[in-house]
């Protein structure tokens, strides 16, 4: 028999890597003091002027250039953890501190470097306990407040995806409110649904035959219009095919309305 000492090393599989678009970090406007160095960075990209250019394509560019340079673009990586909003640097140093431990001892599994790891373990669990309970004890003061009505929603969003399981769908009702169980069964009732979905025929209001139309002057749209309307706009939507969004416009104020 021959006898020999190893060391093997497990490589853990990666998980493939789902491409997700980077966006630009225009959350960022929210704060006055990013929303100030984004209008000096446009304005210098302008030439000094204060007025944006009449060009839509030209200045639609320039904003979109000046957003990634000063507020950056997100890393396009997936998200696994949608609870990690109350992170702190504390929090986020001490993760990064104890994921090289774990691949030191991966590496060399000395008693060292084991107890050094199990340490720090420890350490994370703490501060991440007191993380937590100051941004739950930082929510629940602001919980009164207007800026604290998206914290609250994003939390209830939270746990309704939590309590569900929308991984799969295992049953279905056909048409006559019969549940479906099997997957051939399911498969084929969802088939029959599109297929009337897509294919038959709405009613269509019939047009009125001899209108007249009628022929006047239409008002241009006053300024006082544009100011009212951008302050009726929320913050915080999905941004359209032009990726500038509505936090632009509120940041930049007057020049924004003369636009």
């Amino acid at each position: 028999m021959v006898v020999c000492r190893m060391t093997l090393m497990v490589c853990k599989k990666k998980r493939s890597k789902i491409e997700i678009e980077k966006k630009t970090k225009w959350w960022k406007l929210k704060k006055e003091e990013c929303c100030e160095k984004f209008r000096q960075k446009l304005r210098q990209a302008l030439g000094g002027q204060v007025v944006l250019p009449d060009d839509w394509e030209s200045t639609a560019e320039v904003i979109r250039e000046t957003g990634r340079k000063v507020l950056g673009v997100s890393s396009g990586s997936k998200e696994e953890d949608k609870e990690t909003w109350w992170w702190n640097e504390e929090v986020q140093d001490s993760i990064q501190r104890k994921r090289l431990a774990k691949k030191k001892w991966d590496m060399d599994r000395t008693e060292e470097n084991r107890q050094e790891y199990k340490e720090l373990q420890h350490r994370v669990k703490r501060e991440v306990s007191k993380a937590k309970q100051k941004a739950y004890d930082e929510l629940y003061t602001r919980l009164d407040t207007r800026e604290g009505e998206k914290d609250l929603y994003r939390l209830a969003r939270q746990r309704d995806r939590d309590g569900k399981d929308v991984q799969q769908v295992r049953v279905i009702k056909d048409r006559d409110g019969r549940v479906l169980t099997s997957e051939e069964s399911v498969q084929r009732r969802w088939k029959e649904y599109f297929e009337e979905l897509m294919n038959e025929e709405n009613e269509r209001e019939k047009r009125v035959e001899g209108v007249n139309s009628v022929e006047q002057k239409v008002d241009k749209i006053r300024k006082d219009e544009v100011r009212k309307a951008l302050k009726r706009m929320k913050s915080g939507k999905a941004v359209g095919p032009d990726d500038i969004p509505v936090e632009v416009w509120k940041c930049l104020g007057e020049a924004a309305v003369e636009f």
